[in-house]
């Protein structure tokens, strides 16, 4: 069992797929990850399952890749209580969760952003250009960079759940640069699909650092390492107060567009 432990996670999918099944069951969603090395052994400890789904996960692994025997489940010294419903951020994490809702909130009005996309006229043109530049400087330059500078650089750049972010971080990029491309070409079709892609990609992306990468690196950090991180977060905040209030006022009029438009067909 020792060898299975220590395997990328994708590869025992690939061998033994009824893995991918299991894992879902306990909100492990390793089957759709874009990269997928995270070791067996590291996936219990990153997800923070409670003692008793930790024995019955791995039992039931054990019992598709190896039959019949006994297994010596993996434990990281946790002394906390694990598996808790609710998540208790720090004081830095709970700011990136919160420019988490504000990019949601953009990513909610991609389907009304890009239905009967206009990319003939200055006007409509512009709105995607608009919606490219809030991605790019507040989603990516602001956001994203956050993470990659001063967040992540607490931690081993090798760590394959930071490789499985970055890896995001790239796609999503490659679909803002679709967009562009597609938007120099006129081809409204394409500007929609890589602006969807994009959406779900972000969708998800923010699950999985929600859910498991800041619970997982809260659990990680010293008590200096979050007041540091919290206090050179602020320092970026400041610079970039008057374009946050801008990008803030960019969604909500987004939203006064869109969804007071729907609401009104409604009624």
């Amino acid at each position: 069992m020792e060898r299975f432990l220590q395997s990328p996670i994708k590869d025992l999918i690939g061998r033994f797929p009824a893995l991918g099944t299991i894992l879902e069951d306990y909100a492990i969603g390793c089957v759709p990850c874009s990269v997928g090395t995270c070791l067996l052994r590291d996936i219990v400890e990153i997800h923070n399952l409670s003692p008793g789904d930790e024995e019955e996960l791995m039992g039931r692994i054990a019992a598709v890749v190896a039959p019949g025997q006994a297994v010596a489940i993996p434990r990281s010294g946790r002394d906390r209580a694990a598996g808790a419903s609710k998540v208790s951020y720090s004081p830095p994490m709970k700011m990136l969760v919160e420019e988490h809702r504000r990019i949601l909130r953009f990513v909610a009005l991609i389907p009304a952003l890009t239905a009967g996309l206009d990319v003939e006229s200055g006007e409509g043109r512009e709105r995607i250009l608009d919606a490219v530049d809030f991605i790019r400087s507040y989603a990516d330059r602001f956001h994203h960079a956050k993470e990659e500078d001063l967040l992540f650089a607490c931690f081993d750049e090798g760590l394959e759940i930071l490789q499985v972010m970055l890896e995001d971080h790239r796609r999503g990029r490659v679909c803002v640069q679709g967009v562009l491309d597609a938007l120099g070409r006129r081809d409204a079709g394409e500007v929609s699909r890589n602006f969807s892609e994009y959406g779900e990609i972000l969708t998800e992306h923010i699950r999985k650092e929600d859910e498991i990468l800041y619970p997982w690196m809260d659990r990680n950090l010293t008590t200096r390492q979050v007041g540091e991180l919290f206090a050179r977060f602020g320092a970026v905040d400041e610079t970039f107060l008057e374009a946050g209030q801008r990008y803030e006022a960019f969604v909500a009029g987004l939203e006064a567009r869109y969804l007071d438009a729907k609401a009104e067909v409604v009624r």
